[in-house]
C-alpha cells in the first residue's frame, strides 16, 4: 500500500493543464420510501483509467502538503469505509459513498478555484484540493459534519506530479441520507460552503451564479402549454414538448445546469427507489457526449488533434435505502452494481476492480 499510495504524487502525465475540457453533471432526486437516488457522469479528454475503489475502515492516508508529496500533509485514519471511482490509478476517489450514506464528487471548477493560503508551517494541518472528497467521505456521516470538519483543515492548491505539475482546480458536491445536498468550493483562497436546494451541479462558474440563473428559465413547466390564442385563432405547438421549449441543449455546464434541474424537477414523486434509479439513468442519457460531439484542437492538452475529443468516461447512479453503488462504463452499457452490504469494511487494504466486461447481451432467438 506504501507503494499505491506514492503513486499518488509520483505518476506522472504530459499535461500542460488539467484545468480545461471536463464536463461533469450530478444530480439528486428524492424517492417515495425517504430515500435518495444520486446520479452523475464524468466526462474527459484523456483515459483516466477509472476502477471501482473500496476503502474499509482504520485505513492510513497520508495527506499531501505544499510539496505535493504524500505524508508531508494532514494525515488520517478512515471512520468510514467508502466505495467509489478512482482515476488514474491513484488512490483517492472522485465520485463515492460510505457506509452511512454520505454521497460525493469531484467536479471541475478550473476558472473560480483558488484554494486557501498555507505555508509550510502549517502544510502538516493541510491536504491536496483532490483528497477533499477522499478525505469527507472517510471521515464524515452526514452533510452537517462536513460542513463543520472541512472548517477545521486548509486546502492546498499543491501542485501534483500526475497532473503534469499543476493544481488540480476543482469543486464538490455532498448529499446524505438525510437530503441534505450541499455545494464545497474554494474561491479567493476562502472556503464556501452553499446549500444546495436544487441538488444539482455542474462545472464553472461559481455554484451561487448558477442559482442565481434559475429565475432566467421561470417560463418552464414540464406541463404542457395550452395552443396561443390570437384574435380568436388558435395556434397549437407542432408536436408534445411545448413546456420544456427552450430548455437549454447544449454541453455549457451553465446549459447542462438548468437541463439537469428541470429534467430532475419533472420525474413524478410517486416513484420507488426502483423506478427512480431508472429514471436517473434517463437523466443522465441527457448528459452523455457522443464521440466527436466535442472534439478538442491540438493544442488542448487533453488529446486534441485527429481524433481527439471528450466523452463520458463513466456514469453513476447511487441510493442510500438499498445501498448500492452503479456504474456504465463508456465502452458498453452494462450496470456494474456495489452493494454496501456485502461490503468488507474491516478489510485491511484498498480493492480495486476493473468494470472492463465485454457487453452483456440477451438472445431473443
Amino acid at each position: 500500500m506504501k507503494r499505491i499510495t506514492a503513486l499518488f504524487v509520483s505518476a506522472s502525465l504530459t499535461l500542460s493543464s488539467i484545468s480545461s475540457a471536463v464536463a461533469c453533471t450530478s444530480l439528486i432526486v428524492p424517492t417515495t420510501e425517504g430515500s435518495y437516488v444520486y446520479g452523475r457522469t464524468m466526462e474527459f479528454g484523456i483515459p483516466l483509467k477509472s476502477e471501482v475503489m473500496v476503502s474499509p475502515r482504520n485505513f492510513d492516508f497520508k495527506g499531501v502538503g505544499i510539496d505535493g508529496k504524500a505524508g508531508s500533509g494532514l494525515n488520517w485514519k478512515s471512520k468510514y469505509a467508502v466505495a467509489g471511482m478512482n482515476a488514474l490509478g491513484q488512490p483517492i476517489v472522485v465520485d463515492g459513498m460510505n457506509e452511512k450514506g454520505l454521497i460525493g464528487g469531484v467536479l471541475n471548477l478550473p476558472n473560480s478555484s483558488e484554494y486557501q493560503a498555507v505555508n509550510q508551517a502549517n502544510s502538516a494541518e493541510s491536504i491536496s484540493s483532490l483528497q477533499v472528497l477522499t478525505y469527507a467521505l472517510t471521515n464524515f456521516a452526514s452533510v452537517d459534519e462536513v460542513k463543520s470538519g472541512l472548517r477545521k483543515i486548509k486546502v492546498n492548491g499543491a501542485k501534483l506530479a500526475k497532473y503534469g505539475g499543476n493544481t488540480p482546480l476543482v469543486h464538490y458536491t455532498f448529499h446524505d441520507a438525510n437530503g441534505k445536498s450541499i455545494a464545497v468550493e474554494y474561491i479567493k483562497g476562502e472556503l464556501q460552503i452553499t446549500d444546495n436546494p436544487t441538488g444539482v451541479m455542474t462545472n464553472d462558474p461559481p455554484f451561487q451564479d448558477h442559482l442565481n440563473s434559475i429565475g432566467n428559465y421561470s417560463n418552464l413547466s414540464k406541463v404542457e402549454k395550452p395552443p396561443l390564442v390570437i384574435n380568436g385563432a388558435k395556434y397549437a405547438a407542432p408536436s408534445s414538448g411545448s413546456g420544456l421549449h427552450g430548455l437549454p441543449g447544449d454541453f455549457l455546464s451553465p446549459s447542462r445546469f438548468i437541463r439537469a434541474l428541470f429534467l430532475a424537477n419533472s420525474v413524478p414523486n410517486n416513484y420507488s427507489t426502483a423506478q427512480m434509479n431508472a429514471a436517473a439513468w434517463h437523466i443522465l442519457g441527457s448528459f452523455d457526449i457522443p464521440p466527436g460531439s466535442v472534439t478538442l484542437p491540438a493544442t488542448n492538452p487533453y488529446g486534441g488533434g485527429v481524433g481527439g475529443f471528450e466523452v463520458t468516461e463513466w456514469s453513476v447512479t447511487a441510493n442510500n435505502k438499498n445501498m448500492t453503488y452503479m456504474v456504465k462504463m463508456y465502452e458498453n452499457t452494462n450496470v456494474y452494481v456495489f452493494d454496501f452490504k456485502k461490503m468488507d469494511v474491516n478489510a485491511k487494504e484498498i480493492k480495486y476492480t476493473k468494470l472492463n466486461q465485454p457487453l452483456l447481451t440477451i438472445p431473443v432467438n
